[in-house]
């Protein structure tokens, strides 16, 4: 006897805030998320890629929102956390999936292209985190955040270069991801990577 997996998942009535929200990975986590009956809120910088990933949410029944804003400025993803509090009055679940990558030589690698990465890979992570936990998920005891550490980066650009700063945010997100879990875990919420 098999179990349906929307029994098994069964979301109905929770919120989902996902970075990163309008193609790819993130587009595809919002799809499930929402079919699993959750709220979605989608985010990114680009608005007509948000108003269309929105709009296939939408026609596939899920109740999607979007809001622009650069994950990588702490203005915006402040900006960002309010506003999808005030559409949805919580966030139960957060989605870290925003990221970037930059290929070239440790010995070359432009600072600006570092401090690009680090930003958008473990800043905004912990901006984000920081934000939804103390307004939505420790107020209400209770929330899950999953920290998207995708190893696409690990294996290089064409010309086969390691992208350090893409491998270096992403070992700080699973040791950014394991310290938040081991301190809001008393507080109801769970913090996977």
């Amino acid at each position: 006897m098999s179990t349906h997996v929307m029994e098994l998942l069964n979301l109905s009535g929770k919120t989902a805030l996902i970075t990163g929200g309008s193609r790819g990975l993130g587009l595809q986590l919002a799809e499930s998320l929402g079919e699993a009956g959750a709220r979605i809120v989608i985010t990114s910088r680009k608005a007509p890629d948000l108003e269309a990933a929105a709009a296939v949410l939408t026609s596939r029944g899920i109740d999607a929102q979007w809001i622009a804003g650069d994950a990588a400025r702490p203005d915006q993803v402040e900006y960002v956390c309010t506003e999808a509090l005030n559409r949805l009055k919580q966030i139960d679940i957060l989605v870290n999936n925003a990221g970037a990558s930059w290929g070239a030589p440790a010995e070359s690698h432009p600072i600006e292209a570092w401090d690009k990465v680090m930003n958008l890979n473990i800043r905004s992570v912990f901006l984000f985190s920081q934000a939804i936990g103390r307004a939505s998920m420790i107020p209400n005891k209770h929330g899950r955040i999953i920290n998207v550490a995708s190893i696409a980066g690990l294996a290089g650009n064409r010309s086969g270069i390691e992208t350090v700063a893409y491998n270096t945010s992403k070992g700080a997100l699973v040791n950014f991801t394991r310290a938040l879990a081991a301190e809001w875990g008393e507080h109801g919420i769970t913090v996977n990577a």
